[in-house]
């Protein structure tokens, strides 16, 4: 997230050096730091590219060529002007969230700091293309999202549904990851050896940080979404096909298995993606009238199901409701 940030807001380009001093400072000079920072920015540069940014290379001196910088452009990553009517702009209303941790706001704060005291030049405004819509209300999330930026080893009693008594568990985080309105943390369970998914609503009490920052490293290629449906039984996929117009679902296009165009309706593909059926419901939602859900039936039903609730959230008394 801070390197989304990062190279977003910046006028122009930032060379490697800058990025390592403002995002990556746990990694020392020296052969290991250095191996450990090119790992880490690789993977987060990819991370980025699959949720659909557009990184930029280019000079990020005006006088030295050889000297590479990156950013992101907004015109590449905001969407085009949408239009709603008064009835659609209500149900948005009804659904506007934003982040509620103010961690992130002040990690935010400090690497923008440290790139303006680089003399990196920094325009705020270019991220509101980026403003976040999740709520994170769990204890735990803040201790566990401050431990995984530094990679630190965490503890903390969990409660299953099949036991009576929490248990002790330790974990090396390797991230979080959200479905169905529930955040998990996936990590390396350091008493059973093996990877695990917790979520986060079962850890009982505090989450405790122990050890130095940098006492582990990810697994190159990890993918925490894959982790945690691979592990969690929260998150059964399914193998859908997707009506989309054609020039619209840009996200769902992306990770779709295959894209054919229809002859009838004229204008529209279909794709054919695979995820949890809340996490699909979450992105078909977005594109409104531009996508329709053929299959499976568990989808359909979990769609419709959520438009009507938002149909019959009427505000009482006639005034409106935030």
């Amino acid at each position: 997230m801070n390197l989304h940030i990062l190279l977003l807001g910046a006028k122009r380009f930032i060379g490697k050096d800058a990025i390592r001093e403002a995002v990556y400072p746990e990694h020392p000079r020296g052969p290991a730091g250095d191996e450990a920072f090119e790992r880490a920015f690789e993977r987060d540069k990819d991370a980025l590219r699959q949720i659909g940014a557009v990184i930029e290379v280019g000079s990020a001196d005006v006088f030295f060529d050889d000297e590479i910088g990156y950013r992101i452009p907004t015109e590449q990553t905001s969407l085009p002007e949408i239009r709603f009517e008064s009835d659609e702009a209500a149900v948005l209303g009804l659904a506007a969230q934003v982040w509620q941790q103010a961690t992130l706001a002040k990690a935010t704060g400090r690497a923008l700091a440290k790139l303006k005291g680089q003399g990196v030049e920094i325009d705020p405004s270019r991220l509101e293309v980026v403003a976040p819509a999740i709520a994170a209300d769990e204890p735990a999330f803040e201790p566990l999202w401050d431990a995984i930026g530094k990679r630190r080893q965490v503890s903390f009693a969990y409660q299953r549904p099949s036991e009576t008594e929490p248990s002790a568990r330790r974990l090396q985080p390797w991230g979080l990851a959200r479905s169905s309105g529930r955040w998990y943390v996936v990590g390396l369970d350091v008493d059973r050896g093996a990877e695990r998914v917790f979520r986060l609503s079962r850890i009982v009490g505090t989450v405790r940080a122990t050890g130095k920052s940098a006492a582990y490293d990810v697994p190159p290629g990890t993918d925490v979404r894959a982790v945690a449906r691979r592990l969690s039984p929260s998150f059964p996929s399914v193998r859908a096909e997707v009506r989309v117009r054609q020039g619209m679902g840009i996200g769902l296009r992306r990770r779709a298995e295959s894209v054919t165009p229809l002859e009838e309706p004229a204008g529209w593909d279909l794709l054919v993606v695979e995820g949890p059926v809340h996490e699909l419901s979450d992105e078909v939602l977005t594109y409104g009238s531009d996508a329709v859900v053929q299959g499976p039936q568990a989808l359909r039903d979990d769609v419709v199901a959520r438009l009507e609730a938002v149909a019959g959230a009427e505000p009482a008394g006639g005034g409106a409701q935030a």
